[in-house]
């Protein structure tokens, strides 16, 4: 069974203009989300994994602005729509984004508004995408309340962000992503900072929202743990490129990267011996104004090879198929 794609996003590129230069955020990004299906995006801070969410939905922060590629909303149908043509403050697009498009964001403690109730904050996204009185539109926030399993949701919609815990204030912030009732929901690291009980919880319910409704599901982490348990495919990300495409299964078992074979090693094993030294990837990543000539990664690459790598760019990978843009593919 081919799965319906909701999403192509082919060729994506964003820029920075800087007094000290141009900064290339993102560089040909390009990738399908599957309704019912979660593609997970992997890499480290500064890969580029929040400004390709932002962009989708048209809210990247200036200087940034899209300079090239599409965001095809319903692609090779009748309503097939690219988002990035779009005006960012059209009706149409401001009825896509949260209507269509849900956004949880990464910080469950700064994303809301400390000024109001959770329930003003819900029932004002409710009202933004569906024809609604105050009293219905209260009546649906407690409703989403309950779904995301907030207890005494009743009680809980008069509460303020800082008398709930992080855990209930995260499945707030699910809450009003799923308020216009969204079949593509993008998750930007939606367990940074709440402990692992919390973490699984929130992930449980994600999963259990995804298969009720048939969301297509964009989750954003740089927790490989968090991969491979939530996601059936896994793009990896370095500095604004897709260096690595993959089901889940086949990238813990064969990843063909050096970059993703580098931070799979660099997860925390219990088989581990007791006190040896955790492995790290040397370096770090570059800042996108000073991006490394060739392929970004050779600086930190185990399997560099000179005159190559340092001289030109890998091809990058056609969206949807599996494989690596990496010099060693070519390898016999």
């Amino acid at each position: 069974m081919v799965e319906r794609t909701s999403l192509a996003v082919r060729d994506l590129a964003v820029h920075f203009e800087m007094e000290q230069g141009t900064v290339r955020a993102l560089e040909g990004v390009s990738f399908d989300l599957h309704a019912g299906r979660t593609l997970g995006i992997v890499g480290e801070s500064g890969c580029g994994k929040s400004v390709t969410a932002r962009s989708i939905l048209r809210i990247v922060d200036r200087p940034g602005r899209i300079v090239g590629g599409q965001a095809l909303l319903d692609p090779g149908t009748a309503e097939e729509a690219d988002l990035i043509a779009m005006d960012p403050e059209s009706r149409r697009m401001r009825g896509i984004r949260g209507g269509r498009i849900g956004l949880i964001f990464q910080e469950p403690m700064t994303a809301l508004s400390v000024h109001y109730t959770v329930g003003n904050q819900i029932i004002e996204a409710v009202r933004a995408h569906n024809d609604l009185s105050k009293a219905a539109a209260r009546d649906r926030a407690i409703e989403l309340l309950r779904e995301v399993g907030i207890p005494r949701p009743e009680l809980r919609i008069d509460a303020y962000p800082f008398q709930l815990s992080g855990g209930l204030r995260q499945r707030v912030g699910i809450a009003m992503a799923l308020a216009g009732d969204p079949d593509i929901v993008i998750a930007d690291e939606p367990t940074t900072a709440l402990d692992v009980t919390t973490q699984a919880q929130v992930l449980d319910l994600l999963r259990r929202l995804q298969r009720e409704k048939n969301i297509a599901l964009m989750l954003i982490t740089h927790d490989m743990g968090v991969i491979a348990e939530m996601c059936d495919e896994v793009a990896v990300m370095y500095l604004g490129r897709v260096v690595e495409y993959a089901p889940v299964a086949d990238l813990f078992t064969t990843s063909r990267h050096p970059y993703t074979r580098a931070l799979l090693r660099a997860v925390p094993s219990i088989l581990a011996t007791p006190r040896q030294r955790l492995a790290t990837i040397g370096g770090a990543v570059p800042h996108p104004g000073a991006r490394p000539s060739g392929c970004a990664f050779h600086p930190r690459c185990s399997d560099f090879m000179p005159g190559r790598c340092d001289a030109a760019s890998p091809a990058p990978l056609r969206p949807g198929e599996a494989g690596a843009s990496c010099f060693l593919e070519a390898q016999p």
